[in-house]
């Protein structure tokens, strides 16, 4: 983009689109209502949330990093999501001696915490690896 303020709004605007639409597909998988519980004072689940809009953000960011345009970017920030919901199955299956999706349903803010990190975390590894790519 040619002019600089255009190009920081230009990805805001789908970064939080992106934001939103991933949200929504992680809502979709897990068992319990991420903002039903928020509004119930869930601390778990908030983390576990907030280590997913974290990490989606830190991916996008990424992407934005190492490609030279918004659809490059957005494509990027796409599989990267997609590697962060195979984390977020990976840990669920990792786990067997707990259900991680009941267990942060449940206010078992261990078990969020966790999530919050793993998901903070990946989203490191995955960021490097779109930089690389």
């Amino acid at each position: 983009m040619a002019h600089p303020l255009l190009a920081i709004l230009a990805y805001f605007s789908v970064g939080v689109l992106l934001l939103i639409v991933c949200l929504a597909c992680f809502e979709w998988v897990t068992k319990y209502n991420c903002w039903e519980e928020i509004r119930k004072g869930n601390l778990a689940v908030a983390l576990a949330t907030g280590g997913k809009i974290f990490g989606m953000c830190n991916i996008f960011r990424f992407s934005i990093e190492a490609q030279d345009s918004i659809y490059e970017s957005l494509l990027w920030a796409a599989i990267g999501f997609l590697l962060l919901l195979i984390g977020y199955f990976m840990f669920e299956f990792l786990t067997p001696v707990l259900r991680v999706d009941e267990e942060i349903g449940k206010d078992n803010r261990a078990v969020g915490f966790i999530a919050f990190v793993l998901s903070a975390a990946l989203s490191y590894i995955i960021g490097g690896a779109v930089t690389y790519g």
